[in-house]
């Protein structure tokens, strides 16, 4: 049998939003730590110069800052995991709540470890990647403990296969949009975090020329990797065009255009980034933006996905009616 309609629990499906939402102000912390250059404020590890609590001072405010609410988010996240693991009939569900847990813990040792290690780059950029798959493990609980998760309860019988059925461009095309674009939004931002960890925000001052040339000379890994996270930005607008079209035809027009307006806002922070020569706020909110372009590209695709498999079973039925007239 498919997968049957659980019982839902609006609270905890709000708490599930508020850890996303909280997850989405750790990456604003980290990213204000990245921007403010405050990552050895607190040179040591667990503790902040000895102390639980030091005194919250110049770059200390944003690395011991970070690492608070770092904290915050590792008890929201044990907790979610257990209500989960008591109140969630779905096996599957269940594991994402202690995946989580077990990316908040590793995101804690490689916070730790890029301290001890004087900020790595690789531990950093890894630090940095592993903050935005936590977060999508938090975005993808909150949707699906969502009243609007419309799980398929039914399965295609015997006999009935892709060539039997012609589903809508709704069923497939906008799930497969939108899971490309978050993926295509992901390694952007790890390009972007090589880009921030390698100090190589400035390697090219001008916008939207980069060293007056529409192509650079790529003759040095800062330029190099600075023009690949223009250029791959050029490819993420035009995933992000065709989702937001999608998502219209199917009639999510509220998600589309928030999807629409928030790739805007980000090409927009980021020449903003440039020209400012890095301004902490600019920097930060580029960073942000990023982190919900992802979450709400995810979002969309796992949400349409589940209605393309609830019309399934009705698919299949119109389907069989239509051949019984032939």
């Amino acid at each position: 049998m498919g997968e049957t309609m659980p019982p839902r629990s609006l609270a905890l499906h709000r708490f599930a939003v508020a850890t996303a939402v909280a997850t989405l102000g750790l990456i604003v912390a980290g990213g204000l730590v990245t921007s403010t250059e405050s990552g050895l404020s607190v040179p040591d590890w667990p503790l902040s110069y000895g102390r639980l609590m030091p005194p919250m001072v110049g770059g200390v405010r944003y690395e011991h800052g970070h690492r608070m609410v770092a904290t915050a988010v590792g008890i929201l996240t044990v907790v979610l995991a257990v209500w989960l693991a008591r109140k969630e009939p779905r096996r599957w569900v269940r594991r994402l709540g202690l995946l989580a847990v077990v990316a908040v813990v590793a995101q804690g040792v490689l916070g730790g470890l890029t301290v001890i290690f004087l900020l790595p780059t690789a531990v950093s950029v890894a630090h940095a990647c592993l903050a935005q798959t936590f977060f999508c493990l938090t975005v993808a609980i909150a949707v699906v403990t969502s009243p609007r998760w419309q799980p398929g309860e039914g399965k295609r019988s015997a006999g009935t296969g892709p060539t039997d059925l012609h589903p809508p461009p709704y069923s497939e095309l906008l799930p497969r949009l939108a899971a490309l674009t978050a993926g295509a939004v992901f390694l952007q931002l790890a390009i972007g975090a090589v880009m921030r960890h390698t100090k190589a925000g400035l390697a090219i001052p001008d916008f939207p020329l980069s060293l007056g040339r529409v192509v650079p000379p790529l003759d040095s890994f800062p330029i190099a990797i600075a023009f690949a996270h223009r250029a791959w930005a050029v490819v993420i607008a035009g995933l992000v065009f065709a989702t937001v079209v999608a998502a219209f035809s199917a009639g999510n027009r509220r998600t589309a255009l928030f999807l629409g307006a928030l790739v805007l806002a980000q090409i927009a922070l980021g020449a903003l980034t440039v020209l400012s020569r890095k301004n902490v706020a600019i920097t930060t909110a580029h960073v942000a933006t990023g982190a919900l372009l992802l979450g709400t590209s995810l979002a969309l695709s796992l949400l349409s996905m589940s209605r393309a498999r609830a019309a399934r079973p009705a698919e299949v039925l119109m389907a069989r009616e239509a051949l019984a007239w032939k």
